[in-house]
């Protein structure tokens, strides 16, 4: 392949549409946002750039940091039942045959080719009341009294528009952002290093612990960053799922700036998932760096 420094030219013609499209469509937004989150409203929808901090400071409000906190609550839970539960799938895909691996890669991928609304859609027909769930055990409670056991009457479990909901919302939305990274890690492993550990004598979860999971930590980092960070800023599933006491940051984002017409707040709020979200590639970082260090050594 030709070196880009032996045809600049070329180089600066083929990247300059991209890199305007970019900084036009993002930058220029994105920068736009954040003067936003050191200004106040003025009128109607006017924002005047004063260069103040009170935004940022209102989000130390009680009411703001509980919808906060609850939001890293649960993207915390999510990114941790995505992965447990994504773990031994991509394990399973590592060591199945080529044709096997070939069809669960793509069940994995099957939801993104839905509609994330249809699917969400899909869930609330699945845990409502009269739920795909719900009626499943109604008609087992059916079965149970029509043989003669003492049942009482059947109440419907409250699956739906509370937090239980908006967890498993997010665990079925992200879940292939857990698997996909993992198996990616698990793939490349040495499976030499397995079974030299069975053959001494180590159990199954002992290899698991101490020689599959080390050697796919660098999956795990990613799979935990790119699952935690849509779930902490995801919107149409806690807002369609969850109750009026299930409020995520996204949803009071978009009420700072539809209903509020606070954009100055709206945006210091958008800002501080920024924050977060690039705290977690500093630390990913920073973890990469440390396992280079000892790839090294």
């Amino acid at each position: 392949m030709q070196d880009w420094r032996e045809d600049r030219k070329f180089f600066l013609i083929t990247m300059a549409p991209p890199t305007l499209w970019f900084v036009i469509f993002f930058v220029v937004p994105m920068s736009l946002v954040w003067l936003y989150s050191f200004g106040e409203t003025t009128g109607l929808i006017g924002v005047k750039i004063s260069g103040t901090f009170a935004n940022y400071a209102r989000a130390l409000d009680p009411l703001i940091l509980t919808v906060l906190l609850d939001s890293v609550w649960i993207a915390g839970l999510t990114t941790l039942i995505c992965l447990i539960a994504a773990f031994p799938i991509a394990l399973a895909m590592t060591f199945a045959s080529p044709k096997t691996k070939a069809w669960l890669l793509m069940l994995i991928m099957l939801p993104f080719w839905t509609n994330l609304l249809i699917r969400t859609y899909a869930m609330i027909s699945v845990l409502g009341t009269k739920g795909l769930i719900n009626s499943g055990a109604e008609a087992v409670h059916n079965l149970l009294v029509g043989i003669g056991l003492p049942m009482g009457a059947f109440a419907p479990m409250p699956l739906l528009y509370n937090q239980t909901a908006v967890i498993i919302g997010l665990i079925y939305v992200h879940l292939p952002f857990m698997v996909l990274p993992l198996y990616a890690a698990l793939d490349r492993l040495d499976k030499s290093l397995i079974e030299a550990s069975l053959d001494l004598g180590a159990g199954h979860f002992q290899t698991i612990m101490r020689i599959v999971v080390p050697l796919a930590l660098p999956g795990i980092v990613a799979g935990v960053i790119i699952t935690f960070i849509p779930a902490l800023g995801s919107y149409l599933t806690p807002e369609m799922l969850g109750g009026p006491n299930d409020l995520m940051i996204a949803s009071l984002i978009e009420r700072q700036f539809k209903r509020a017409n606070d954009w100055p707040f709206g945006a210091a709020l958008s800002f501080l998932l920024m924050y977060i979200t690039l705290a977690f590639f500093i630390v990913r970082g920073m973890i990469d760096k440390d396992a280079a260090k000892r790839g090294g050594h």
